[in-house]
């Protein structure tokens, strides 16, 4: 065997040893989560690699009595997908607006959009919550959503807008010719072809909706209205001062076995859309 053949292979070991390590690195905190959240209360402090024996304890608990985690659940949903819907809507219109007409100050309006995805959401908790003390959004739905839409909206404005800028203009000029307006042309051509970037859009939008946690935890007061993320964090134990570990372990199972189905199952479309825009 010559030395150009094993140099390529020994590279490709490298690369597979590599993959190995960062998947690892990745799924270990979630295996210990799903271990953990099937070990009984008493068996927490174990450091076995599977429970035993295996209990649905933890998960009984989360959903117990007087613990109001599947209106959690509910909140999340309705914040969750409320922020993704609506973010598809805006920031599908911005994008296609400024990927294809032109106007005075473009470039500038580009550069906030893409500025005001650096804020620091922690910085903008004080005057969001002073805000809506006044107007009264503190422990409602829309005080939680749109502040998400603000950091949700640049993210799906950029990735749409480079979608649209690498789909041909002849398609809506022949569209046009036919007698479509450029409204319809948008509606009956564009849309369709770009499908693939507003389901990547949406699948991440919605993702980073589920989880956030400092909106939520900071405009929220009332126990009806905490979403999941922020009801896991304030679980408390049998006597009010211990930490539950085995029910936030479950509750983090159940929070997120949900999101890693759906992307496992449109992992091809999500990619489809990641790499649409750069190799048309």
């Amino acid at each position: 065997m010559s030395t150009k053949t094993q140099a390529p292979r020994g590279r490709r070991w490298l690369l597979q040893l590599g993959i190995l390590v960062i998947v690892l690195y990745c799924l270990a905190p979630f295996y210990w989560m799903v271990v953990s959240a099937f070990r009984r209360p008493n068996d927490q402090g174990e450091n076995t690699w599977l429970p035993s024996p295996f209990s649905l304890e933890n998960f009984r608990g989360v959903f117990g009595p007087g613990v109001g985690f599947g209106r959690s659940l509910l909140n999340s949903v309705v914040v969750a997908g409320a922020t993704t819907l609506l973010t598809l809507l805006i920031g599908t219109f911005a994008a296609y607006t400024l990927a294809r007409l032109n106007f005075r100050f473009k470039n500038l309006v580009a550069g906030i959009i893409i500025a005001t995805a650096m804020f620091p959401g922690i910085s903008l908790i004080v005057p969001l919550l002073k805000l809506f003390s006044e107007i009264g959004w503190i422990d409602t739905y829309q005080g939680m959503i749109v502040p998400s839409l603000s950091f949700a909206l640049p993210l799906a404005v950029w990735t749409l807008a480079t979608f649209f800028r690498q789909m041909p203009k002849e398609l809506e000029e022949a569209a046009m010719v036919d007698g479509l307006t450029r409204g319809q042309a948008f509606r009956r051509v564009i849309l369709p072809l770009a499908a693939p970037g507003m389901f990547t859009t949406a699948i991440i939008t919605f993702i980073a909706a589920w989880n956030e946690f400092i909106i939520a935890l900071s405009m929220v007061n009332d126990q009806e209205m905490k979403t999941a993320t922020v009801a896991i964090s304030q679980f408390t134990g049998i006597t009010g001062f211990d930490s539950p570990f085995g029910t936030k372990m479950a509750a983090g199972v159940i929070v997120t076995v949900p999101l890693v189905v759906v992307v496992l199952i449109f992992q091809r479309r999500i990619i489809a859309g990641l790499t649409a825009g750069g190799v048309k």
